[in-house]
């Protein structure tokens, strides 16, 4: 094959990997304002960005920034669907290479994982650990210090530069094109021109650090780009693959950086510490958080995704009831407020579906704990409250259609 036969296989893979990246990009941002502006002639502007990627001149455009305040207050810099697009891109070149390298236990943002996964994990690890609360064994949680605003840029690079020259056989694209997109994502400043959507007073009361604008020169990841998620965890890996096989700890786990430990000698919990402490600032320019240091006894439980594990038990979090109450009520006041009925709900923005979205996502993490009349107590009130809309399963872990609803095309 000539080498101008090569260029044009490149690029035709290239143009459909991109094509794949847009549909993958837009399963989640379809309703927003910058994928419907991208969609009116979304095959002009892939082909655009096709050939902004492939003549290597591809820069992101600037970001949004704004805070939420639920359900914690945080700092969000969102970025043009275009460049969503480009996530999702790096995401499926990157993902099938990085994946099978981590370990089992970590539990964000991986298919099959997340947090129903690693609470039922940290469940086990005290059980087989305490034998079934039997023998004396002790928890520990480990926190990093504002995480995604203290990831060293050089660093993460220099560690996916180096998987990726050494597994060249796995990677679907070529070389120098990922390395490429690489760097121009991990070093792009998103608070340079960034566009700010809160007023200025909104990020009173949010520490420095958890924003970019005070992390610092090569510092920092926004933590809502798909990437980050992913970077996250290449980044945070070094630490796993160091705790499992240096420390030899068995009973670990990760979500983001929030670290569980489980063991039946607290010295050598004590000794793990210091030696996480090292590695993390000599090698990945990271502290522990001093104040979210958690070592206990088994039967004192632990707060852990959520959801709170003790001894044959697992209780629902209550920030996570508190949010659940505060969001339907909030829903049910938006719904009195606009005088709907039943029928009006196809009308109303998608109110009925995006309702019923938003309560099945809390009933998804209700149901991986011990949570049976919570459910039932808000899933009644809500059935009533709509006089015929919902009805919900026997175990009232997920809220449904009534018939009625469905044979007015309300789904």
């Amino acid at each position: 094959m000539t080498e101008k036969h090569i260029q044009i296989t490149h690029e035709y893979s290239l143009i459909e990997d991109i094509f794949q990246a847009y549909y993958d990009a837009r399963k989640s941002k379809r309703n927003s304002n910058s994928s419907l502006g991208f969609e009116i002639e979304y095959e002009k502007n892939l082909v655009k960005l096709f050939r902004e990627i492939n003549q290597r001149s591809y820069k992101p455009k600037p970001y949004s920034a704004f805070i939420i305040e639920k359900p914690v207050k945080r700092e969000v810099f969102a970025s043009e669907f275009r460049d969503r697009v480009v996530h999702h891109l790096i995401f499926n070149y990157l993902n099938p290479i990085f994946d099978p390298l981590f370990i089992n236990d970590s539990y964000s943002c991986r298919i099959g994982k997340g947090t129903s996964y690693g609470i039922k994990r940290a469940d086990y690890f005290i059980k087989s650990c305490s034998q079934n609360y039997k023998k004396d064994a002790y928890i520990m949680k480990l926190d990093i210090e504002g995480y995604f605003m203290s990831i060293d840029k050089t660093i993460l690079f220099e560690i996916i530069k180096k998987q990726i020259i050494n597994r060249q056989d796995k990677l679907n694209c070529e070389l120098d094109l990922i390395l490429f997109l690489l760097e121009v994502v991990i070093f792009s400043d998103p608070t340079r021109n960034c566009i700010i959507k809160s007023g200025r007073e909104a990020w009173q009361g949010l520490p420095k650090s958890k924003s970019l604008f005070f992390s610092g020169n090569n510092k920092g990841l926004p933590i809502g780009n798909l990437t980050s998620q992913l970077f996250a965890n290449i980044y945070l890996n070094e630490i796993d693959q160091f705790i499992k096989r240096e420390l030899k700890l068995k009973y670990y786990g990760r979500y983001v950086d929030d670290m569980i430990f489980v063991d039946i000698d607290k010295e050598r919990l004590i000794w793990a510490i210091k030696k996480i402490k090292e590695y993390l600032v000599n090698n990945l320019s990271l502290k522990l958080h001093p104040k979210k240091i958690y070592l206990q006894h088994t039967s004192k439980g632990v707060d852990f995704l959520g959801v709170f594990i003790r001894p044959y038990r697992v209780l629902v979090g209550k920030r996570i009831k508190r949010n659940f109450y505060n969001r339907v009520y909030d829903e049910l006041f938006i719904l009195n407020f606009l005088d709907l009925k039943p029928t009006d709900y196809r009308d109303a923005n998608g109110f009925t579906i995006r309702f019923r979205q938003l309560v099945n996502s809390y009933l998804g993490m209700l149901r991986q704990s011990d949570s049976y009349m919570i459910r039932k107590g808000v899933t009644e009130l809500i059935i009533d409250m709509f006089d015929g809309v919902f009805v919900s399963d026997d175990d009232f872990g997920v809220l449904c259609l009534s018939k009625k609803c469905q044979s007015l095309g309300l789904d």
